[in-house]
């Protein structure tokens, strides 16, 4: 059986859909910076980075300084590594697997 997510919605699907048809970095860059405002980016590439750190086990005073994150943020990723929809597992996962190569 499929993920079946709380946040399903039209619109979510067609955001994701055009996330789906991006086929580089460089396009990537030019739609998220459409969509995205630069702190949203940020933040998110933030939190991507807080996830790698933690699944390394490194100490939250250490994640905070080396990525500027608060001890709230650090905290909230460390909740969705642990209860969460395995999103940031699943992209860390691949993520090993494609520098492996």
């Amino acid at each position: 059986m499929g993920y079946s997510s709380k946040l399903k919605d039209p619109f979510i699907d067609r955001l994701f859909e055009a996330i789906l048809v991006l086929e580089n970095e460089e396009e990537c860059y030019r739609f998220f910076e459409d969509i995205c405002t630069i702190a949203e980016l940020k933040a998110m590439a933030q939190r991507l980075e807080v996830a790698k750190m933690l699944r390394a086990n490194r100490k939250y005073s250490d994640i905070a300084e080396e990525t500027g994150a608060s001890t709230a943020t650090i905290s909230r990723v460390k909740r969705c590594l642990n209860y969460g929809a395995d999103g940031y597992k699943l992209v860390l996962d691949r993520l090993e697997e494609k520098e492996k190569k």
